[in-house]
């Protein structure tokens, strides 16, 4: 559960804290990856906005794929509504795609905003109380290529999509909701 530098026992505080990080951060990390394969089943792979779609898609496999070894590596319990957020990121893909280009990069760039976020507050954590080392370096980092997401939906003029206000808020509020109802089941 932590690194060799790292080796005293946890209470049951910090042990609740780990599990809840990567049970969250699972979840997302395969949502994330379902939002992009939505939007791929949209876009054609000519589309100018494809490659750049891939690239982010592949990005968050690389994270789904750590969190899955630390799910079963710290023998957390993943989220009961685990297959909800997998259909649920599906749908916000094909969704936003199915508005545009313009939507689908406005639709990273709410979910990376919170995302980066909800990774910032981790990392406080796990360095405030020296939990665990290793978690800390993979939560700062992939925080750091979340908010390069946000920015590439930015220069991708997702602030130009019609109604992006409100979308961009319900998409935040949403991501919000799900993060909070997955600390808990």
């Amino acid at each position: 559960m932590h690194s060799k530098k790292n080796r005293k026992r946890l209470t049951s505080e910090e042990k609740k804290i780990i599990e809840e990080i990567i049970r969250v951060d699972h979840a997302g990390e395969h949502g994330a990856t379902q939002i992009y394969r939505g939007q791929l089943s949209v876009f054609k792979k000519k589309s100018p906005i494809w490659n750049k779609i891939l690239e982010m898609a592949e990005q968050e496999e690389i994270h789904k794929s750590t969190f899955d070894e630390l799910i079963v590596k710290n023998h957390v319990k993943p989220t009961a509504l685990f297959p909800f957020w997998n259909a649920a990121g599906y749908l916000l893909g094909v969704g936003t795609a199915l508005l545009g280009e313009k939507a689908a990069m406005a639709c990273t760039v709410a979910v990376e905003e919170v995302i980066g976020h909800h990774y910032e507050e981790q990392a406080e954590i796990l360095k405030t109380k020296k939990i665990d080392s290793n978690l800390l370096k993979i939560v700062k980092k992939f925080r750091e290529d979340e908010l390069e997401h946000h920015d590439t939906g930015v220069n991708h003029h997702a602030e130009m999509t019609k109604g992006y206000v409100y979308l961009s808020k319900a998409i935040k509020q949403a991501c919000y909701i799900a993060i909070k109802i997955t600390k808990k089941y």
